[in-house]
């Protein structure tokens, strides 16, 4: 309990999404009761959010640099649907279950390699050409999603070896397979990100694009990296949008694009960069499937409304985020 108390005074914005957090749960299970905490309830959120959790976390690396990177929903389903075409013409009935399972553990790590190629192509746009990262993404968004569409022919991917789903749906200890996978792929963007050398050069890199050339890093280098880090994410999410659908399409998650740049900012990320960390972000993620979850629960409000939830919500976190920081700059400069 002192190790956490000590966290929250280090970390005020974990301590108010933390309060956050509490005061969401604490409002879902008053209105819906024994519905929204039932086991079943948590397990099915334990299968839901690791999609596009890992897409926030892609974003939240982009906008950690004051950058943004909008093609994380196309990167997905692109290298989803790379798999999905690769995995019938390479597994015939004949095939031995050895051999399935190889073939398809290669799939994905050619799907993680294919999203950091994707992502590379995004940093070198940003930090090799120049080019505005809003904009950046905004074609290669277009250029993977169209390519999708092309392979796919609009329609959907299926006929997939049941080992994917069988994976998908498996649990440890409990614990849905999805869940494993965000969590190994979150710990790994959280340790990069607040412990090691290239978080740091990110975070100077967000703070002030001079001050990091001037401090002898390699601006180029950097978000090329932070790209390629946010590719790899958003495949990790497209592979987990295959096992649980069984199937590809061009169009999976189209509303993940705005939760995932929501969930980041809700955890504490600036916009303009240098500022946040990943504790915040995970945590904002959690926030979000609770009350994805507690809409879920009302046949009245469709997606239709929860887009405008989510847009509502969004403005509301940027107003804010921009008065505490403002707040916070006042501050210093008095002091």
């Amino acid at each position: 309990m002192e190790a956490l108390q000590q966290l929250f005074r280090r970390d005020k914005n974990l301590m108010r999404m933390f309060i956050v957090f509490l005061v969401v749960f604490a409002f879902c299970s008053i209105l819906k009761g024994s519905l929204f905490l039932s086991v079943s309830n948590f397990q099915s959120m334990g299968k839901q959010f690791p999609e596009f959790g890992l897409m926030a976390i892609a974003m939240a690396f982009t906008l950690y640099t004051a950058g943004i990177d909008l093609s994380v929903v196309a990167v997905a389903n692109l290298s989803a649907v790379l798999v999905a075409k690769v995995l019938p013409v390479m597994i015939t009935p004949e095939t031995s279950e050895g051999t399935v399972v190889t073939i398809i553990l290669l799939s994905f790590l050619g799907a993680l390699l294919f999203g950091m190629l994707c992502g590379a192509l995004n940093g070198f746009l940003v930090g090799v050409v120049g080019i505005t990262p809003i904009l950046a993404t905004l074609g290669t968004q277009a250029l993977f999603m169209g390519s999708a569409i092309v392979l796919t022919n609009g329609s959907t991917l299926g006929g997939l070896p049941p080992q994917i789903a069988g994976t998908m749906s498996a649990k440890i200890l409990g614990i849905p397979m999805p869940l494993v996978i965000f969590v190994v792929f979150a710990a790994a963007a959280t340790f990069i990100m607040e412990k090691t050398t290239l978080g740091y050069k990110l975070r100077m890199l967000g703070t002030s694009v001079k001050a990091s050339a001037f401090s002898g890093f390699n601006n180029m280098r950097l978000y090329l990296a932070n790209y390629m880090i946010s590719g790899v994410l958003s495949a990790a999410a497209g592979l987990i949008m295959l096992g649980r659908f069984n199937s590809a399409k061009a169009d999976y998650g189209a509303s993940y694009l705005m939760e995932a740049i929501l969930i980041a900012v809700l955890g504490g990320i600036d916009p303009y960069g240098g500022k946040g960390n990943m504790k915040g972000v995970i945590v904002a993620v959690l926030i979000v499937q609770m009350i994805s979850s507690w809409l879920n629960m009302y046949e009245s409000i469709s997606n239709f409304y929860r887009q405008i939830i989510w847009g509502g919500l969004l403005i509301f976190v940027l107003i804010y985020n921009h008065i505490v920081n403002e707040r916070e700059k006042a501050k210093a400069s008095q002091g």
